[in-house]
């Protein structure tokens, strides 16, 4: 008895995947949470937007931060998870993290405070 067993061709060759921008930006906005271990009090969480090329993305991260806080290391700990998940998850490589800080948060400035409590 013979069987008859056909290479199958490279998945590159069987059909096309197509990732939309948006949902490679909520991964990179979830991996820049990730990275920052949450949101600062009275704060908004990161968000992302994303050109694709092809199979690579340049990607930007707004995001607020904790006052007092290491910048320059928090935006290269984002910077490493985000390309780092969008690797791993979407398949896609990623040329540019860009990081924009758009506020710090500071507990001075929290909400309580502003209502005359300190936190």
């Amino acid at each position: 008895m013979t069987t008859d067993v056909r290479q199958r061709p490279p998945v590159r060759e069987r059909g096309a995947t197509t990732i939309a921008d948006r949902v490679v930006a909520k991964v990179s906005a979830q991996a820049a949470r990730e990275a920052l271990g949450g949101v600062p009090a009275g704060g908004h969480g990161p968000h992302a937007s994303v050109v694709v090329h092809r199979d690579a993305a340049r990607i930007s991260i707004s995001l607020e931060l904790d006052y007092p806080t290491d910048v320059g290391r928090r935006c290269g700990a984002v910077r490493a998870r985000v390309r780092g998940r969008v690797e791993e998850l979407v398949g896609m490589e990623v040329h540019e993290v860009s990081v924009h800080v758009e506020r710090l948060h500071s507990a001075r400035t929290a909400p309580a405070a502003r209502k005359g409590h300190l936190a």
